[in-house]
């Protein structure tokens, strides 16, 4: 009974069983992430920039609302909460707070939610705020006590958890020592429950010094490249939306390994992807009746007798040398495995060895991980840096998971890069890009096309050297995406239309053609004949007077008994196309459930053979 129970089990549930099997070790994260906004309501967040721009309230709720949005379509199911302190009225579970006001419970974010955020933007915003919420005394202790409330009122597992601090007050006790003290202590609290407590604090008169207070308040960076940004306020609208987006992103690693250096050498890695194809989410299939999502089942029903199968009635096979090669589940699992996960160092290679043909997969990023191995961050520097210096990669023998075969990949070394406002660009480590074998490498028999002469290619590098210009992979979106994402929105908060978007990959003709000028019309009179029209339609065929216009239909082509034992007894059953195996099927009244080509095999040998 067991083996059925575990056999009629959900597709998804398989699927999730397989991925936790090929992530491997005790590191895997589950349950739901959690993040909190608490936001400064002071006056002194309402108060305007020069030249009209907006107040530090309205960037927080721009922010806030565009945070809301993503995570209703990349994670759902994660939870979020928006708090106010420093507020004149009081809205908390039980009222036992004065001057916090929680405007969101830690819930899984919706539409209501981005309306509700919507109405608090802008000078209206404003007003609404003030009249909903005040402005009044401030103690920190009492708003992060509150917020420790919320997550203990959660009965869901939480993976992580995040709080972000909203504020341009770098004083918000003016000096009172007593909540200062109350605040650090409750901020201690919270992080050792596993809360990880950031910093947003936005631009003041006269500076924010980050030292006079939040400096005990906030959580330590999670890595070196994050020290300076804690120290800058933000100015603009933009700046506030990096950073919050950089401390939001999840950084969960697709795998922990160990890179063995040599014997007893070895260092506790984490593999990173930096970049994932953006896909639009699958739909979701729903009872048209009750609209509740369906899940499916799959069951192996036998091809002659329509008897349910069980799992340890199937085995596999393979043809090889005419020859059906069966084996039980146990033996495919032993032949898949070869070692254990782990990476092991071969040498190092000058890096114009590797070319650019050899990147047959997206590359992984590799960064040491300090509370798996003690010391693996210092000896990852010193690898990183020496590579650095000396223009060399590491070519290591790769095993990610369980069950996954070795492969080769070179260990690019990559330095660190901040911008002006001292945020990361490219955080320092390895690129691991997998090489491939002999086997993935095929040669190429190119057409044989007429050079260009000398002066259709100088001509050509004109054009091209006009139109050079710096590109950058993220300042483009996919436009069926933000399409799809707009459309989503719309549904989802009762709007009249959906956003337009700019499709940022169209060409922009004009500016090409003011850039080449009487370059293109040259290029043509170089390379095409006189009077040719690229652009006009090829001649249409004309029809044979003996097909009548029509497609000429194929005979059918029946086979003998004699030619099909023939192709039997050679192995050459494959050979024959599924329309002639169908008609001799028919032919020869073997009833078959299926329409593979390799079910029509299988029934056609069962015939013969009897």
């Amino acid at each position: 009974m067991a083996e059925w129970n575990a056999y009629y089990q959900n597709d998804d549930e398989e699927v999730e069983q397989e991925g936790e099997e090929q992530s491997g070790g005790d590191y895997k994260s589950t349950g739901r992430d959690s993040l909190v906004f608490l936001v400064d309501a002071s006056k002194e967040m309402f108060i305007k920039g020069e030249d009209e721009e907006p107040s530090n309230f309205d960037m927080t709720m721009q922010v806030v609302r565009s945070v809301y949005s993503s995570k209703i379509i990349s994670s759902h199911r994660d939870l979020m909460a928006l708090v106010f302190y420093g507020t004149e009225q009081s809205k908390n579970p039980r009222n036992s707070f004065k001057h916090v006001y929680v405007y969101h419970d830690l819930d899984e974010p919706g539409a209501k939610r981005v309306q509700d955020v919507d109405s608090l933007r802008g000078g209206k915003g404003a007003q609404l705020a003030a009249e909903t919420m005040g402005s009044g005394e401030t103690s920190l202790g009492d708003a992060l006590w509150c917020c420790a409330n919320l997550y203990s009122d959660v009965k869901l597992r939480l993976s992580h958890k995040r709080l972000m601090i909203f504020t341009c007050r770098d004083e918000p006790h003016g000096g009172d020592s007593t909540k200062d003290r109350q605040a650090r202590t409750k901020a201690g609290d919270l992080k050792e429950t596993g809360v990880v407590i950031d910093l947003l604090h936005l631009m003041k008169p006269g500076g924010f010094d980050v030292s006079l207070f939040f400096r005990d308040i906030v959580s330590p960076p999670e890595d070196e490249s994050e020290l300076g940004l804690q120290l800058e306020p933000c100015v603009k609208l933009e700046d506030l939306q990096k950073r919050v987006c950089a401390k939001d992103q999840k950084k969960r690693a697709m795998a922990r390994l160990n890179l063995c250096l040599g014997e007893g050498i070895n260092i506790a890695v984490g593999l990173y992807a930096t970049a994932v194809s953006a896909r639009k989410p699958a739909p979701i299939r729903l009872y048209r009746e009750t609209n509740e999502p369906v899940r499916s089942k799959t069951r192996t029903f036998h091809t002659q007798t329509g008897s349910l199968l069980l799992p340890s009635e199937i085995k596999k096979a393979q043809v090889y040398g005419k020859r059906q090669i069966v084996m039980e589940q146990d033996e495919v699992d032993s032949i898949k495995k070869f070692e254990d996960p782990g990476l092991s160092l071969i040498g190092f290679k000058p890096i114009e060895k590797l070319k650019l043909h050899h990147h047959i997969r997206p590359a992984v990023f590799l960064y040491p991980e300090e509370d798996e191995v003690k010391g693996s961050a210092c000896l990852f520097s010193a690898l990183l840096k020496k590579c650095s210096e000396k223009n060399v990669f590491a070519l290591c023998r790769c095993i990610s998971r369980r069950n996954y075969p070795p492969r080769f990949v070179a260990l690019l070394p990559q330095k660190e890069q901040v911008d002006e406002g001292k945020v990361q660009i490219t955080p320092p480590g390895f690129n691991a890009i997998s090489l491939p074998y002999a086997d993935d490498m095929r040669t190429l028999d190119p057409p044989q096309c007429p050079s260009a002469s000398q002066m259709q290619v100088d001509k050509m590098k004109e054009i091209v050297s006009k139109l050079r210009f710096k590109y950058r992979s993220d300042a483009f979106e996919n436009p069926v995406i933000q399409q799809h994402y707009r459309n989503l929105e719309a549904l989802a908060l009762d709007m009249t239309a959906p956003e337009d978007i700019e499709d940022l990959i169209m060409p922009k003709v004009d500016q090409i053609d003011n850039r080449l000028g009487l370059l293109i019309q040259d290029f043509k009179d170089l390379v095409y004949p006189a009077g040719y029209n690229p652009e006009s339609k090829p001649a249409a065929k004309r029809k044979t007077a003996d097909t009548g216009g029509g497609a000429e239909k194929k005979p059918k082509v029946e086979l003998t008994e004699d030619e099909l034992r023939a192709h039997v007894q050679n192995g050459t059953l494959a050979k024959l196309t599924v329309p002639v195996l169908k008609e001799a099927c028919k032919q020869f009244g073997v009833r078959t459930t299926g329409t593979k080509k390799q079910e029509l095999i299988d029934a056609l040998i069962a015939r013969l053979a009897s």
